[in-house]
């Protein structure tokens, strides 16, 4: 088990993941005091958050090869960017082989029947991101959730800003959660309230 899905799986409570924009290298090091198990970056920042903090990072938007070359201890593989599902199978296997973890992002069923078919991730990442009119914040890990077998990390990147939220998630089983739209001045305020609204100081 590598750092990453360690830091997110040991002890109780989901594990807060902030995503790091702009001042990547305060904000890092902020994370950390401020109680997150592990930060997210984009991949050219991954080496600016790296050198800030002792905290696990995942690599987005990156392949494998750069992610594991500039640091990163998890990446992430998004579905719906891949139509071949043989590539998809070798980008994982190449992120294994690599020693990444690799969380595994799906928005839907038919992109979660893929992944399982043909990867059998250890992380999959459930994302909220362009939600379908009329879908609420949270609905669609809710529902994908069920049909997640048993053993595997679950993430869900959401549009999160209440510790009710975070205390539904962690409630439903889900391991994790990658917040978005922390990097502003209260970064630090907001994170230390999720954090302590979700048991994650363990």
């Amino acid at each position: 088990m590598s750092r990453f899905s360690q830091a997110i799986s040991e002890g109780d409570g989901i594990s807060i993941v902030p995503v790091l924009e702009g001042r990547v290298e305060a904000l890092a090091a902020r994370a950390t005091v401020a109680g997150a198990e592990a930060v997210a970056v984009a991949g050219p920042d991954v080496r600016r958050a790296r050198e800030n903090t002792t905290l696990p990072v995942l690599a987005r938007g990156v392949d494998p090869e750069a992610a594991s070359a500039d640091g990163a201890d998890a990446c992430v593989l998004v579905v719906a960017e891949h139509d071949d599902d043989e590539r998809l199978e070798d980008l994982y296997a190449l992120a294994r082989d690599l020693g990444l973890d690799c969380a595994v992002d799906v928005r839907d069923e038919e992109e979660l029947e893929r992944a399982l078919e043909w990867i059998d991730p250890d992380i999959v990442l459930i994302s909220e991101r362009d939600l379908d009119h009329g879908e609420d914040d949270l609905e669609r890990t809710l529902d994908l959730l069920a049909d997640v077998p048993a053993g595997k990390l679950v993430i869900s990147e959401a549009r999160i800003v209440t510790r009710e939220q975070v205390v539904a998630l962690e409630r439903a089983g889900v391991d994790a959660v990658v917040v978005e739209g922390l990097a502003n001045p209260d970064f630090s305020v907001a994170l230390e309230e999720l954090v302590r609204g979700s048991g994650a100081h363990r």
